[in-house]
C-alpha cells in the first residue's frame, strides 16, 4: 500500500467519543472576584441551571469567613437548598477545620482544600507558610474522612508563581505526594495565574498520573495569557480527563494583575465537543446558564462563544442579497 493511501491514525485532534468531566468553578472561583454581591437566590437558581447540564461536579461555593468574601456569605443557605441531582457532585472550598465542619453541615459532597505549592504565594494568599498550611489541612482531611465526605486538594501555583516565576516540580510533586499518604483521593493541579504553556503541563501531566495511578488528577488553568485552551489539549494529549472551567470566564487572581479569569466553560465544551470528545455536557444550556450571568454581576462576560454563537450559528444573508447576486449574476 502507498503511503498517499495508507489509513490515518486518530491524533490529539480526533476525540474519537473518549470522555472528558468537565467541571464548574464558575460560582466559587467566579462569584467570589465579583464586586456586587449575586441574590442568594439567583445563586441557587445557577446552579440549579448548571445541574441540568450534564456538568460532572460544580463547586457550589466556598466556606470562607464572611469578612474575607462577602460574596459568598450565604453559602450554608446555597449549599442546603441547591437541587442535587444524580451523578453530579456537589463541592465546596473549605480553607480550616472551621469552613469542613460548616460544609459537611450543609451537606457538601466533597471539600476542596488549597494550599500552594509557592512558599511565596501561600504566605501571601494564606497567611501561612506552606508547612502551617500542610498541618493544618491533614487535619481537615481527618474530619472529612471520618465524615465519609471525599477531599481534593488544589495545589495552587503548580505551573509558576507570579512572586517566585518557575516552580520546582519535585517540590510540588512532593506535595502531591504527601497528600496522597494522607489518603486524599483527589488533587487538582493548579495554574493559579496562567503561567502555565502546553509543553510544561504534558510533562508535568504525563509524570503525575504514571507515578499516582490511583489519584484522580483535575487541571486547573486560568486564560491571562491566552493559552488556557491549548494548555487543555496538551493535558488531555498526556492522559489527562478532568478539568476545572469558570461559566462565562469569570475567575483571576487578587496576585496576578490584569489577569483574565478561568477557561471558560461553554468555550471548552465547544471545542472539544467539535473535535469529538464526550463531554457529557449540553451546550446550548450551558450558554444560556452564561447568558444570565451579565444581568447578575453587572458587566460583559469574557466569553467569546456567549457573543459569536457555536461555529455553525449562521447568520441571514443581507436584505437586499438577491439584488446583489443579481447585479453579479448579469455581469
Amino acid at each position: 500500500m502507498s503511503a498517499a493511501v495508507q489509513p490515518q491514525t486518530q491524533t490529539v485532534w480526533d476525540g474519537a467519543g473518549r470522555r472528558i468531566h468537565m467541571q464548574e468553578v464558575g460560582m466559587r472561583d467566579g462569584l467570589q472576584m465579583e464586586a456586587v454581591f449575586v441574590p442568594t437566590d439567583d445563586k441557587i437558581a445557577l446552579v440549579n441551571a448548571l445541574s441540568a447540564t450534564g456538568l460532572a461536579k460544580i463547586e457550589v461555593t466556598s466556606f470562607t469567613s464572611p469578612t474575607a468574601i462577602p460574596a459568598l456569605k450565604d453559602a450554608e443557605i446555597v449549599m442546603r437548598e441547591i437541587e442535587r441531582r444524580p451523578g453530579v457532585a456537589y463541592a465546596a472550598l473549605v480553607p480550616n477545620q472551621r469552613g469542613a465542619e460548616r460544609a459537611i453541615e450543609s451537606r457538601a459532597d466533597e471539600l476542596n482544600l488549597v494550599m500552594s505549592a509557592s512558599a511565596t504565594h501561600n504566605m501571601a494568599n494564606l497567611r501561612m507558610s506552606c508547612e502551617q498550611s500542610f498541618a493544618a489541612l491533614a487535619q481537615v482531611v481527618a474530619t472529612a474522612q471520618a465524615a465519609g465526605v471525599a477531599v481534593n486538594v488544589s495545589l495552587s501555583c503548580v505551573f509558576g508563581c507570579p512572586f517566585e516565576g518557575d516552580v520546582a516540580e519535585a517540590a510540588v510533586f512532593g506535595w502531591v505526594q504527601r497528600f496522597a499518604d494522607l489518603g486524599v483521593g483527589g488533587i487538582t493541579l493548579c495554574d493559579t495565574t496562567g503561567m502555565a504553556h502546553p509543553a510544561q503541563v504534558a510533562r508535568i501531566t504525563r509524570a503525575a498520573r504514571a507515578r499516582w495511578p490511583g489519584v484522580v488528577f483535575t487541571l486547573h488553568f486560568h486564560n491571562t495569557r491566552g493559552m488556557g485552551l491549548a494548555n487543555v489539549l496538551a493535558a488531555i494529549d498526556a492522559g489527562a480527563d478532568r478539568f476545572d472551567a469558570s461559566l462565562g470566564g469569570l475567575g483571576g487572581c487578587p496576585y496576578a494583575p490584569g489577569a483574565s479569569g478561568n477557561v471558560c466553560s461553554e468555550e471548552v465544551v465547544h471545542a472539544l465537543q467539535l473535535m469529538g470528545y464526550d463531554t457529557g455536557v449540553d451546550l446550548p444550556a450551558l450558554m444560556a446558564a452564561a447568558a444570565r450571568l451579565p444581568a447578575l454581576i453587572g458587566h460583559d462576560i469574557p466569553s467569546q462563544i456567549a457573543k459569536a454563537g457555536e461555529r455553525l450559528a449562521l447568520h441571514p444573508v443581507p436584505a437586499d442579497f438577491e439584488a446583489i447576486r443579481a447585479r453579479a449574476l448579469a455581469r
